[in-house]
């Protein structure tokens, strides 16, 4: 009888990324200067080996760009800004890509401004934050890059489960950093 020591197992599939970023970016007619950074922050982190980065623009519909997410001026040139808002309608499709909620980045670009009824939108966050996901707002920013914001929803989010910030790109690569280092210790 032969006993393996040590069982070696291979396989030509490629290895899964450990986390998967959720970039879920309001492309509304406030937003210009926001959807911006956030392309190129989605490029930078698209990189990351570790990190399954998807991008997902909304306005009153989503639009799921993250096959551009590695050329962020193709990306840019697909979005369309302009239009009302309906932050709910891209948290339920952000909702629908998630398969491990403990190892899942979901990162919420808005202003905020809420155009579909406010009960659509806490519940998908008070579900996602349910699920174990990850959870961060970031505030809309100016061309000058101050936030811009409708504080009064930004209090219900936090409520309801997820922290909002006006992160600049830098401070929300810290962020999701933060959370990948935090899931090796």
């Amino acid at each position: 009888m032969v006993v393996p020591e040590r069982p070696v197992f291979s396989t030509r599939a490629s290895k899964e990324s450990d986390w998967r970023l959720i970039l879920v970016v309001d492309v509304s007619g406030s937003m210009e200067a926001s959807v911006i950074w956030s392309a190129l922050t989605a490029a930078v982190l698209g990189g990351v080996p570790t990190l399954s980065t998807h991008f997902l623009a909304f306005s009153t519909q989503v639009v799921d760009l993250t096959d551009r997410v590695d050329d962020p001026l193709s990306l840019l040139l697909e979005v369309r800004v302009g239009g009302g808002t309906h932050i709910a309608a891209g948290l339920a499709h952000a909702r629908s890509l998630i398969t491990v909620p403990s190892r899942t980045l979901v990162v919420v670009v808005s202003d905020f401004e809420e155009g579909a009824p406010l009960a659509g939108l806490l519940g998908e966050v008070r579900a996602l934050a349910a699920s174990g996901a990850h959870l961060m707002g970031c505030a809309a920013l100016d061309d000058a890059g101050a936030p811009r914001y409708s504080v009064p929803v930004a209090r219900r989010l936090v409520a309801a489960g997820m922290p909002v910030a006006a992160l600049s790109p830098l401070a929300l690569a810290r962020w999701v950093g933060d959370r990948l280092r935090g899931e090796l210790r």
